[in-house]
């Protein structure tokens, strides 16, 4: 799949995914969340056990939606998807992604980029690295995700200062709040990124998902449950008490579930 403003690597089950717009501080454009859109669902690959979401240079890590390409009404662009569906879309898949999602932050995460970070499963920022809203000062707020994760990760009073004031936080203050995992300096971003999906790629990737979808149905509802059930569903078509249900059906014949009754 050729891509335009995104990079999408995939080397040693390890998926990197780079929003390539420097000259926009990788602030995204219609066609940007697309290709955001298809690079997460490549991710699906079983080959693939972490992913790493990031921006290119040392700048900015992704500062929301290009404002150079919003008009009344929305921003342009010849794609059917309008950029705030796109938008929830891509924060969709990285939450539901069956597999951690690290937000390699180097630089400016702001606006509709310190939503995305803060719905990443584990984020690591440099130390240059600034983090903030700016919806209320553009015209714009975030309807879910962006308020609900960062209002759960470091409490409701600090949640709504960052939405409401719209002021900038360093990488520090955004460690000691809990809004990143890990500060380190900008040369040793990617040897820290690397060292924890290594960890990461230690563990068991079933249980990596299951807890992944575990945090989700403590928090999303019906649709978080869901998410754990299809995820417990995935596990149940491996047995051969599934097997047996499909056989049956094929063969036209009663299923034998006593079989699977024993411990």
């Amino acid at each position: 799949m050729n891509f335009e403003e995104i990079i999408f690597e995939k080397k040693d089950r390890i998926a990197r995914i780079t929003i390539n717009r420097p000259q926009r501080y990788n602030a995204c454009n219609l066609r940007a969340v697309h290709e955001l859109i298809d690079a997460f669902n490549l991710c699906w690959d079983e080959e693939i056990g972490v992913v790493v979401f990031t921006g290119t240079g040392e700048k900015a890590f992704c500062t929301g939606g290009d404002q150079s390409t919003r008009q009344k009404g929305g921003y342009e662009g010849e794609l059917v998807l309008p950029l705030e569906v796109g938008w929830q879309r891509v924060t969709l898949l990285i939450r539901t992604l069956p597999k951690p999602v690290i937000a390699r932050v180097n630089g400016y995460a702001i606006g509709g980029g310190h939503v995305w970070h803060t719905n990443c499963d584990l984020s690591i920022a440099a130390d240059h690295a600034q983090f903030g809203q700016a919806g209320p000062r553009v015209g714009s707020f975030d309807p879910g995700y962006g308020t609900g994760d960062l209002m759960r990760a470091i409490g409701i009073k600090r949640a709504k200062e960052i939405w409401y004031l719209c002021r900038r936080y360093t990488a520090q203050e955004a460690l000691q709040m809990g809004l990143v995992n890990a500060v380190v300096p900008y040369e040793k971003l990617d040897e820290e990124v690397d060292q924890w999906c290594q960890e990461l790629l230690e563990k068991s990737p079933t249980a990596l998902k299951m807890l992944k979808y575990a945090f989700l149905a403590e928090t999303d509802g019906v649709t978080g449950i869901t998410q754990l059930g299809v995820g417990g569903l995935s596990l149940y078509y491996g047995t051969e008490e599934a097997v047996e249900g499909k056989n049956a059906f094929i063969e036209k014949r009663k299923p034998n579930f006593n079989q699977f009754r024993k411990k």
